[in-house]
Parts: C-alpha cells; structure tokens; sequence
C-alpha cells in the first residue's frame, strides 16, 4: 500500500478576504490626504467680548455669500478680550491679507440710521472686507464698527492724523466747496506714533479734487477764537455743526500737487485759517526781558514789526530765570520769541536768518525795541511789538544763556499809567470844591435878586402903569388932531409922541421878559389838594 504524502507548495497567496479592509484602508487615505489638501485655512479673530459669536455656528459671509463658520471663541492671553478660531474654505484663502477687515454684523442704531436689521432673524455673522496687501496673514482685529462705505464703491480711501482728538467722529461728513462727497470711517489712537488716525473715504469722482496739496481741516459745530487780532466765527454746513465734520482744500496761491495713493497720510488741521499759515523750516530765537505785567502774553502769541507778524511767542523762561539767580524784586521776566526770515520775505534759508540777525542788530543801535501792545481790550491779550522808537539811548544785542536778547522798551503800558496817574494828581488838584461853592453862591444871589423883581413886578401900581402911559397918549393924540399939520407945534408933539410909544414898547418887551425870566424859578411848595370822597 502506497502512502500518500502532501505536497507543500511554496508559493504565497493573498487571501481574498483582506481585499475589503485594504481597499477602505486605501480609501480613507485618500480621503484624509483630500481632505487635508483641500481643508481651508484656519485663522484668529481678535474681538473685545464673545458677544453675538457661537462656535459652530456663527458665519463668515462676503457679499452676503457664507464662506467661513467659527470654530470656537477663547479668552486671549491677557484676558483683555477673546479669540474667535475661524475656519475659511479653501478657495477663499487669498481673502486674507495684510488689509483685510472683519467686523461683527448685528442690529446697530447711530448716526448713520439702523443697519444689521437682518441678523434679527439669521443671528449675528462675521463680514470680511477683502484688502489689497500680501496674501498669508492668520491673525486679525476685528472693527468695532463697520465701515460706512460698500466694498466695491468707486472712490479712494485716506488717512487723518492729529495730535489730539477733535469733535469727529465716524459717520461724519468730508466737504469740499461745502459739499459732502465722503464721510470719517474710523477712528483709532495709535499706541506707536500716539496720534489720533481717522480713516476716511471719498467717493468719485470727487476722489479727482484731492492731490498732495490739499489740507484737511475741522468743521465741526462753530469755531469761536479771540486772538490778539479779535473775535473770528467760522462754521461749516448745518449738518457739520449739528453732527461734526471735515473739510478740505487747496489753499489759496498753493499750486496743485500730484496725485496721491489710497491710504496717504494727511494733517488734520483744527482750522481752515491754520492751513492757510505758511510754515518756514528756518528761523533764530531772541529773548526779550519786560518789567511790566504780562498777564494776557500766551504761548503763539504773535510778533509784529509794524502790523506785520514776523514770529510768535515760545514761551517764558521762568526756570532759566531761576537758575541764574536773577529772582530778585523788579527782576525783569524773559520772554523767548522766534523770529522766521520768511515772514519778510527775504527768504527762507540758512543765509536769510544770517541776514535777518545782521539787520536786527543794526537796527538796535539806532532805536530798534521790543514792546508790549494790547491785542484785544476785551479778552485781554498782549502781543510783542518791533519798531524803532525815538529818544532811547544806544543798546546793542546782549545774550540770555545761549540766546541773544533784544532791548525792550516800556513805551507801552508803563507810560500809558504813569500818563493817566499824572492826569488823575492833576485832576485831584484842582480846586473843585471852592469852584462848586462860589457856583452855589453866585446862583444864591441870582435867585434873590429874581425874587426881588418879582416882587416888584408883582405889585399893583407897577402893573397899572402901562395903562396909565396909554391914557396919556391917547389924550395928547386928541390934542395934537386939534392942531393944524403945518404948525411946528404939531410936528414936535407928533416926534415926541413917537418918542414916547417906542419907550412904551420897550419897556413891554422888558417885562414880559422879567415875567418869563421868574416864571422859570421855582415855586414855593404847597400842598397837594386832596379830594374829598363822595359819601
């Protein structure tokens, strides 16, 4: 009996039976690796609160189209505020550059109007307003507000700087010739440079108005200055001065500029009579040194040189003043001026000042002084005065510290009081007092005097004695018609009756006039009569 032996095969099969776990592991490969190369980017938006965001649920919408959603909200590292985890589908992933903007869509009321009135219904979603800058950037700061301009409105976006904050604000209206053509977006400080920045947008085609010679200025409300040159109103619209706004122009004799790029920097001026002054980039300093007060000399007050201002008042150097010592009684206070050749128009240059120093100490070897003059009688304010006075002795430039120091002169208040002091001594030495007492003595004696005519005028026999005069006459014109014309008689008694009436009419003028002259005196008092009451 043959046995039988097994035949061992070496060849290896794969059983049928892993064909199923290796295709789906295959495939969950696949659709992970997929799934990892076509998973969009994952980003953080800084918010100040969690307020309205709900990881999982919370959208990320560009024109109105969602292409986010919000993966979760955490508190940052400081706790100043939260992180909201944001994922963006993958095609979307050149939306995030370095000038993209986000803010949070809710219901809002403000100047503007009511907007956000959607999310009533869909909840609050996230809005990204695509930039212009380097695609990658992954960590964002959220507005606080929205921007009041549509993404894709034709126009050009600019930006404000201001030292410190004026009455604007976002939503606020830009004019040019006093019409609207833009409005303030918003308003941030910055903790790098510690200016204030307004970010504004200006629609076209009025964008073609603004080139590098514009200036920016406030006109919010009404501007009320009082100056060393007085009182200036200046206001804008109606609705700047209900709501805030800001202006800009190109100042008068300034030439156009070139044209600029969407986000140059801009001065915010507080006036528009502030971007009319020039500024010049050279100058020198002189110290002027007052005995008087100067109570009313602010800081920029201006320095004329026969109504023209040629510089302006820095400040007074009361710590120099106190260093060197010189604190004593009378001490005369310094005040530091800046003179700029410009104003003169004789250039605005390192030579030109050369020149303006040459002049000044010129012309203080012939008079030339620095006083103090009173700017407005009704605010009190000074300004310093240049001009060449007569009757002062030979000075020349002396030195404060570093500066060198103009002779002052007190032709200004000084001798205005001692002139109204010297007015006053002599007005007090005049003898008022026996002037008024011999006026009082003089209109005693004329009051008697009028009362002694008029007791003279009053009697009886006095009045009778015209009447008497014309009986007379009366019976000598009777006697004179007896008479023949011709006789000589008749001719001389006619002349002396002419005579006679002439001398009557004259003495009636002289009556009637003491008569008026009494009627004019006061009257000796009496007693009000009192009716009696009817019973």
């Amino acid at each position: 009996m043959n046995e039988m032996k097994p035949v061992v095969s070496s060849n290896k099969r794969l059983s049928t039976i892993w064909i199923v776990p290796i295709l789906a592991l295959i495939l969950g490969l696949w659709m992970v690796i997929h799934g990892l190369m076509n998973e969009g980017p994952e980003f953080d938006i800084r918010f100040i609160n969690a307020e309205n965001l709900v990881a999982g649920k919370t959208k990320i919408k560009l024109l109105n189209v969602d292409i986010g959603q919000v993966e979760s909200v955490s508190l940052n590292d400081d706790v100043s505020g939260v992180v909201a985890r944001v994922k963006l589908e993958k095609k979307y992933e050149k939306l995030l550059r370095d000038d993209t903007r986000f803010w949070l869509e809710s219901v809002r009321i403000g100047s503007g109007g009511v907007s956000g009135l959607s999310t009533i219904l869909s909840g609050a979603y996230i809005i990204v307003s695509p930039g212009e800058g380097a695609i990658g950037r992954r960590d964002f700061e959220a507005l606080e507000m929205p921007p009041l301009t549509d993404i894709d409105a034709p126009g050009i976006r600019l930006v404000l700087e201001t030292n410190q904050a004026m009455s604007v604000s976002p939503g606020d209206s830009v004019l040019y010739k006093g019409y609207a053509v833009g409005r303030i977006e918003s308003m941030v400080f910055d903790t790098v440079t510690k200016k204030i920045r307004y970010d504004l947008f200006i629609d076209a085609p009025y964008d073609k108005f603004v080139n590098s010679s514009v200036r920016f200025w406030n006109v919010s409300g009404i501007n009320l200055t009082a100056s060393a040159e007085g009182f200036s109103v200046n206001s804008g619209s109606l609705e700047t001065i209900l709501s805030g706004g800001v202006a800009f122009d190109v100042p008068e004799g300034t030439r156009s500029g070139g044209t600029v790029t969407p986000e140059t920097v801009f001065k915010l001026y507080d006036t528009q009579d502030a971007t009319l002054e020039q500024s010049f980039q050279y100058g020198l300093h002189y110290v002027v040194s007052f005995k008087e007060s100067i109570g009313g000399l602010l800081p920029d007050a201006p320095v004329q040189y026969r109504g023209i201002t040629i510089g302006h008042v820095e400040r007074i150097l009361v710590k120099e003043m106190v260093a060197k010592g010189t604190t004593a009684s009378g001490i005369a206070l310094p005040i530091l001026i800046y003179l700029e050749p410009g104003r003169l128009e004789i250039g605005d240059s390192e030579e030109a000042v050369k020149k303006l120093e040459k002049v000044i100490a010129m012309g203080v070897k012939n008079g030339l002084r620095a006083t103090l003059k009173t700017g407005n009688l009704l605010t009190g304010s000074l300004f310093i005065e240049i001009d060449f006075v007569e009757a002062e002795e030979m000075k020349t430039v002396g030195s404060f510290n570093e500066y060198p120091t103009l002779p002052a002169s007190s032709a200004g208040f000084d001798k205005i009081q001692k002139s109204v002091a010297s007015l006053l001594d002599k007005i007090n030495d005049l003898p008022l007092e026996k002037t008024f007492n011999n006026t009082n003595n003089a209109i005693e004696q004329l009051d008697r005097s009028l009362g002694t005519l008029d007791v003279i005028l009053s009697d009886e026999s006095a009045r009778q004695l015209p009447n008497e005069l014309n009986k007379t006459l009366v019976s000598l014109r009777k006697a004179v018609d007896g008479l023949s014309p011709d006789s000589p008689i008749y001719s001389e008694l006619s002349s002396s009756l002419d005579d006679i009436n002439s001398a009557m009419k004259n003495i009636e003028k002289i009556t009637q006039s003491l008569s008026e002259t009494v009627s004019i005196l006061p009257k000796s008092e009496q007693d009000d009569l009192v009716p009696e009451a009817k019973h």
